[in-house]
């Protein structure tokens, strides 16, 4: 079983690592579909949850740890 990682990311980092554009990703955080969190005006991604979320397949998780839509801090 792989080890779970802490990785955390940054939107430029998500943004290379799924290989779509950054304004792709700022349109999946404001319609809620990615999780992320705020950590004052800049996004950080779990890696975890974003493989969990490719693998869901559903385009539509909470935000990592928080529960809450990412929606909710704003985009």
């Amino acid at each position: 079983m792989a080890e779970p990682s802490d990785k955390i990311m940054t939107i430029e980092e998500l943004a290379e690592y799924l290989k779509i554009s950054r304004s792709t990703l700022y349109k999946l955080l404001q319609d809620g579909k990615l999780p992320g969190q705020k950590v004052g005006k800049r996004w950080r991604f779990h890696q975890d949850a974003i493989d969990e979320w490719v693998k869901s397949g559903t385009g539509t998780v909470a935000s990592h740890k928080t529960g809450r839509n990412a929606t909710e801090d704003g985009a």
